[in-house]
């Protein structure tokens, strides 16, 4: 079938057949921690909704309650539902978990199911999703994200310095875990990388006087990216960094974001918006953050799940750099095909209809949860 007969078919209503959902539990590589909590492996959980003839393939990174919701709550709602009327069908999510409750949990369950129906709807269309959506960029990019707090400084130099070996223009660490060894780990950091901006996370651990002294710290080690200096629930806070951390130094936060709400109260704080469609409410629901950022003039940064967000950030007006995280970039690399690896610290989406990627059923089969 040609694209335009695709693309007139996909005008067509078309009901939603079946709704699948699963969860695996993937074992991280070695111990992995930040400032604020310790992990050993990572769940991802699956969504595949059919409809006319195409399969949709939606995720996100949640706890396998968020399956459990899926199959019980959201599923049942959205079979015999048009496929096509994507806001519809978020709407009605959203009214279904009510008194479930939307932000957290509820949310990473719609945003699967919302990432699967865009799939399904670009490959209906013949299309890339980030031809679907329209694109305001040919590839995006990306940041190296890990240094774990759990390395050594031998391994976070080691996997810093590889990122930047291979062309990544930023990198970014975990702090915040141990604020005396912060300073000795950053300036480790730095020498390592060479010319390659170096980024911190402390995910929230630091208080505010802790945080504004670390900032400067850190910016005579040449840190020009400060996540989450303190807990991201702290809006005076990170208006208080924002507004007295060192000349070149952006703070940034927003991965915790659920709602249009939680992030329009954090154009104010930051320097640099972080959105995360596994968390928002889907594709959607990042859909909705690009033109708050572009009202404020603010950039607009990916968190985490990179094959999710490829499309996306080639789509956003105010997007600047996807989050290429360690950890999902090994479980993505290994579980979709399809995944794409960067190439001199940029990421173009490929050619395939859709997200761009499928999900591995058979090499998954033995972290099933």
């Amino acid at each position: 079938m040609g694209a335009i007969e695709s693309a007139a078919r996909a005008g067509t209503r078309v009901d939603i057949d079946t709704v699948s959902v699963d969860a695996y539990t993937i074992p991280t590589d070695r111990p992995e921690s930040d400032g604020t909590l310790e992990w050993s492996a990572t769940t991802l959980v699956v969504v595949h909704v059919s409809a006319g003839g195409v399969r949709g393939f939606g995720y996100t990174y949640a706890d396998r309650a968020a399956a459990t919701l899926i199959a019980g709550k959201l599923a049942p709602l959205l079979q015999r539902q048009d496929a096509h009327d994507i806001p519809a069908r978020w709407s009605d999510m959203a009214r279904e978990l009510r008194n479930v409750g939307v932000p957290g949990l509820g949310a990473m369950a719609m945003s699967a199911l919302d990432t699967a129906l865009w799939d399904a709807k670009a490959k209906r269309f013949g299309v890339p999703l980030a031809t679907l959506l329209g694109r305001a960029r040919q590839d995006i990019a990306v940041y190296g994200s890990g240094g774990f707090t759990s390395y050594s400084d031998d391994e976070l130099c080691d996997q810093l310095g590889e990122w930047a070996e291979s062309g990544m223009r930023f990198v970014k660490m975990k702090v915040g875990r141990d604020a005396h060894a912060d300073a000795r780990r950053v300036r480790a950091a730095a020498r390592a990388i060479g010319t390659t901006e170096l980024f911190v996370d402390a995910n929230g651990a630091y208080t505010r006087k802790q945080a504004l002294a670390q900032a400067d710290s850190f910016a005579a080690n040449g840190v020009s990216w400060f996540e989450e200096p303190v807990s991201s629930d702290d809006l005076e806070g990170l208006r208080l960094l924002r507004d007295r951390a060192p000349a070149g130094m952006a703070i940034a936060a927003g991965e915790y974001g659920s709602t249009p709400w939680y992030f329009e109260r954090m154009l104010d704080t930051v320097d640099v918006l972080q959105a995360d469609a596994t968390r928002c409410g889907g594709i959607s629901g990042f859909l909705g953050v690009d033109p708050l950022c572009d009202a404020q003039g603010l950039p607009l940064s990916s968190h985490c799940a990179p094959s999710l967000h490829l499309p996306l950030m080639c789509a956003a007006r105010r997007g600047v750099h996807l989050e290429h995280f360690h950890d999902h970039v090994r479980i993505e690399s290994m579980l979709f095909d399809g995944f794409q690896h960067p190439a001199n610290g940029l990421l173009r989406p490929g050619e395939r209809p859709g997200l761009g990627v499928e999900f591995k059923a058979r090499d998954a089969e033995r972290f099933r949860c």
